[in-house]
């Protein structure tokens, strides 16, 4: 059986392009302050997401471009896209097991995170991985993947649905493979866009750190339209 995600040499990032080193800095990433703030708009032609710091502090912004048969996000600091912090880039066309590589300021690669093909239509599953590794070091999965459902679909209820998003909150949680939840994706109550805040509970290096943020944001962008 086919491994499920492409081995490394599949990356679309540049072959000669080289892996992030565990002090890895990225403008307007350091020295975060927890709880982010993730939030997207649910009225919009092209996806847009954001993530601020507890202080406010924009941190990304991604604008997904239309037609794509092949997913490729530029990632900047903020809405003014001043500051590029790097891309997200998909190996596949269009496909439910694809793995998306992430690729620094500079170029070299952060790490990547897979989709679990066919499991991830009743429960989101993710794996994410280091530079050039074909093992997880974290999978990320639903909690509750009912109310991300019945969420979804309220959701698309006319003035009913308005009330969905106080009701039902999705929650995905990014696990280390002794079990301990390092990180936890938490949906809030919004009106008009979506809401959402992401706690850290352990240390993590630099690297580990935006390799999940950056996993958060890709796992966001394709399961927003299922609440």
């Amino acid at each position: 059986m086919d491994n499920p995600y492409q081995a490394p040499e599949s990356n679309p990032l540049s072959p000669e392009i080289p892996a992030s080193s565990q002090d890895l800095e990225i403008p307007g990433l350091t020295n975060a302050q927890y709880p982010l703030n993730v939030s997207f708009k649910i009225i919009a032609i092209a996806p847009q997401l954001t993530v601020t710091d507890a202080t406010g502090r924009s941190l990304i912004y991604v604008k997904q471009k239309l037609f794509k048969f092949k997913e490729k996000v530029d990632i900047f600091s903020d809405s003014t896209k001043t500051t590029k912090l790097g891309t997200i880039q998909a190996n596949k066309v269009l496909d439910w097991s694809a793995r998306y590589f992430f690729g620094g300021p500079d170029g070299r690669e952060i790490g990547s995170v897979g989709r679990k093909g066919m499991r991830s239509l009743w429960k989101a599953s993710y794996e994410t991985f280091n530079p050039g590794d074909d093992i997880p070091d974290y999978k990320i999965s639903e909690e509750n993947p009912v109310a991300k459902i019945l969420d979804g679909l309220i959701g698309e209820i006319p003035i009913v649905g308005m009330a969905s998003s106080y009701l039902f909150h999705p929650k995905y949680s990014a696990i280390q493979n002794d079990g301990e939840i390092v990180m936890r994706l938490t949906k809030k109550p919004a009106l008009w866009e979506g809401k959402f805040e992401l706690e850290k509970f352990s240390d993590l290096s630099s690297q580990q750190e935006l390799n999940l943020i950056l996993s958060f944001t890709m796992l966001l962008l394709l399961e927003r339209g299922r609440g």
